[in-house]
This record gives structure tokens, C-alpha cells and sequence, in this order.
């Protein structure tokens, strides 16, 4: 039998240990987040740098007012607007798909399916985000377009923002469902159950109780897929052309900031050339659009997260 004073000394040691791993485990965590942190600083200090080289040629003026992006035409100009419309169009097709689809689904999942046919069809809905974006993209141009041209829009051009907007939606869907479904399943029992006290019916339950209860969880639901749409790269490439054009009709074609973006890495251009740096200034325009939209979410989660 060990003796009071062979005791305390392991019991030190073993406290002395089990204090060097937890500040170890401490440091490694840190060092895991702070590294998220340094990649952003990162790709913004880059994004930054190269666009100060880009706007001592370009006015900045220029750069957000001109009508036209032509840097890789004889005539260069370099108007921002027509590569930011074609980036919105295809989003707002995009959210017309997949907002109301995935909100549907949401509230099904949530409030009316069964166990069993929940774990069947979240697991499905999820696999459309595991399939390759250039698979979505040639599905645009070779299925989607046709079934348009040949149903509804014959004159619907091969490439169109329609066509590449719809598939988007198609793609975020699981986005918006699976977040909304866990934010609608994180609102206590007991409120649905005062609402059935009350009288009303399952479906008003979750379209008028249970929806608001959880507006600042599927707002960061539409934020989400919001943000996928607008940096979706190789659908808009494929399917929506590759040709700036300032037009808000979602039926005709036009080039997305990242679809530029594709399509000038891909060539042969040089490196530090003003058509080069003009990919990082379209880049930090990108990053500025989704930085507004997440800042706007984030506003939005707060003022229905106080009034619910």
C-alpha cells in the first residue's frame, strides 16, 4: 500500500500532464481558427495589391460606371457593369428556383415527413451538392436549354442566362434545405404545441408558428445560397457564354465576373499585364458583392432574432 507521501507527488506530476496536454489542445484549436483567419487576410492582401496596379491604368470612375468589358479586344475598355449584371441576373434566376423549392422542402422535412422518409430524402437532396459543377453546367446547355427552346422559348439563344440561373437554383437547393429544415427543427415543441392549443391546424402551425420562430435561421439559409450562386464559376462558364454583355434579360447571353475570371486564367496572357490584373479586380468586386450580402444576412438574423 503506497504511503501519503509517494501519492502526492504522482498526483502532481499526473496533474502537471494532463495541464501541458489541455493548453496543447488550447494552442492547436488557436492555431486551427487563426489559420482561417490568415487565408482571408491572405487572399484579400493579394486581391488588394493587384487591384492598386490595375487602378493606377483604369480609373476607378471608369471602372464602375463604363458600359463595356472588352480587355482582351483591340479597343480595351474595362466597365465593370456589364460582367456585375450577368452575376446578378443569373443569381436572381437562381433564388427564384431555389428559395421557394427549398423552403417548400424545409417545412416538409420538418413538420409533415416521417422519420423514415426524412432520412431517405435529406441524404438524396445532399447528394446534389456532391455532383461536379461542370456536370450542372453541360446538363444547362445540353438538356435545359433544349427543353426551353423546344417547350416554351424557341427563340431562346444556345447560351442564355436562364438556362445557366436555372441550374444554379437546381444546385442550391440543398443549401437552403438542409439549413432551413434544421433551423425549423430547432424550435421547441412547446411552441407547436400552444399552437395546437389554440386551434389551428399542422399546416398553420408550420407556415404561421413555426416559419417565423425560425426566420433568422433560414435567412442564413438564403444567405448561404446566395453566396454558392454568385460564386458559381464553370454553369455560367458552359452555359451562359463567355461574352460580356449589359442586359438584364435572363434570356439572352452574357459573362458572369467569374466566368471572366475562367476565361482570362485560361489563356495566355502575361503575367503583370493590365489584362492580368484585371481578373483580381474583377475578383475583389466578387468579394465586395458577397462581403455586402452576408453583412446584410447577418443584419437581418439580428432584427428577427430580437423581435422572435
Amino acid at each position: 500500500m503506497s504511503s501519503p507521501a509517494t501519492t502526492t507527488p504522482s498526483r502532481l506530476a499526473h496533474r502537471a500532464r494532463r495541464q501541458w496536454i489541455e493548453r496543447l489542445i488550447q494552442w492547436a484549436l488557436f492555431l486551427a481558427a487563426f489559420s482561417a483567419v490568415a487565408v482571408t487576410i491572405a487572399i484579400v492582401m493579394i486581391l488588394v495589391y493587384e487591384s492598386l496596379g490595375f487602378f493606377e491604368h483604369v480609373p476607378l470612375w471608369d471602372f464602375l460606371t463604363d458600359t463595356e468589358w472588352t480587355p482582351l479586344f483591340s479597343i480595351k475598355r474595362y466597365g465593370i457593369l456589364p460582367l456585375v449584371a450577368g452575376t446578378l441576373v443569373t443569381t436572381a434566376v437562381a433564388l427564384v428556383v431555389a428559395v421557394p423549392l427549398g423552403t417548400i422542402i424545409a417545412i416538409y422535412l420538418s413538420e409533415f415527413a416521417s422519420h423514415r422518409v426524412r432520412e431517405t430524402i435529406k441524404p438524396l437532396l445532399e447528394l446534389l451538392s456532391g455532383v461536379p459543377t461542370v456536370v450542372y453546367g453541360y446538363f444547362a446547355l445540353l438538356f435545359v436549354t433544349p427543353l426551353l427552346q423546344n417547350t416554351i422559348l424557341p427563340d431562346l439563344p444556345g447560351f442564355n442566362m436562364l438556362s445557366a440561373g436555372i441550374v444554379i437554383g437546381i444546385m442550391i437547393i440543398p443549401y437552403v434545405s438542409s439549413v432551413s429544415e434544421d433551423a425549423m427543427r430547432a424550435v421547441p415543441m412547446h411552441i407547436r404545441e400552444g399552437s395546437y392549443a389554440m386551434g389551428a391546424t399542422r399546416f398553420q402551425t408550420a407556415l404561421w408558428v413555426v416559419t417565423p420562430a425560425a426566420i433568422s435561421g433560414i435567412i442564413a439559409a438564403y444567405i448561404l445560397g446566395i453566396s454558392r450562386a454568385v460564386g458559381e464559376t464553370m454553369v455560367v462558364a458552359v452555359a451562359a457564354g463567355t461574352q460580356p454583355n449589359l442586359t438584364w434579360n435572363p434570356m439572352e447571353s452574357a459573362a458572369t465576373i467569374t466566368a471572366y475570371i475562367v476565361q482570362v486564367s485560361l489563356g495566355d496572357l502575361p503575367h503583370g499585364s493590365l489584362e492580368y490584373q484585371s481578373i483580381f479586380a474583377a475578383g475583389l468586386t466578387l468579394m465586395l458583392m458577397t462581403l455586402f450580402f452576408n453583412v446584410v444576412g447577418h443584419w437581418l438574423r439580428r432584427r428577427y432574432r430580437e423581435v422572435y
